[in-house]
């Protein structure tokens, strides 16, 4: 769930467990609510099946993004980071890897919305094996609000798994990354 900082009444949630675990449920998208949560409106993204996150910009209500891992026990299109611009009247993906891998975190500078960082997590799931990770795993960083991404070099690659993202509260220039090193 995500609220718009400028309007406490536009509420988006993602639909679908992120822990990608046996007894994960899928969803179906993302919803947007414009009462506070009283109602909502399915907004999209019906095949991204397990939303990690949604991030709002601070000043534009209109720009959403989306980290999507797609499916859990297949592999899918419809994964990574999607953007909207127009409320969720429509989605581009801005960032995509290939079709075993996912978006499974994202943060925004809030002083400097147009930069994110968004980890990428290369994973499956059969019902009796879970591979963690492989070399889609990583974390990619934009400038441009998610036109142009980059891959950050200097953490763990390879066989890299699940990677977890923070700003610091104090100093955004500051980059926490957890990364299951697989290696």
């Amino acid at each position: 769930v995500a609220v718009t900082p400028s309007n406490p009444n536009i509420v988006w949630m993602g639909s679908g467990d992120q822990a990608n675990a046996r007894s994960s449920y899928s969803g179906n998208g993302v919803y947007r609510s414009t009462d506070g949560g009283s109602t909502w409106r399915h907004m999209g993204l019906q095949d991204s099946h397990h939303i990690a996150r949604i991030l709002i910009h601070p000043t534009n209500p209109d720009v959403v993004y989306v980290a999507a891992m797609g499916h859990l026990f297949s592999r899918n299109q419809e994964r990574g980071v999607f953007r909207t611009r127009d409320g969720g009247r429509s989605w581009d993906k801005v960032l995509y890897v290939d079709d075993g891998t996912g978006a499974i975190d994202l943060v925004m500078i809030r002083t400097s919305p147009d930069t994110l960082y968004a980890a990428m997590y290369e994973k499956h799931r059969t019902p009796w094996q879970l591979v963690l990770g492989g070399p889609g795993s990583g974390v990619f960083r934009t400038d441009d609000g998610g036109t142009k991404w980059t891959k950050l070099t200097g953490l763990p690659s390879g066989n890299v798994g699940r990677i977890g993202l923070d700003l610091s509260p104090k100093n955004p220039n500051v980059l926490t990354v957890i990364v299951e090193n697989l290696n």
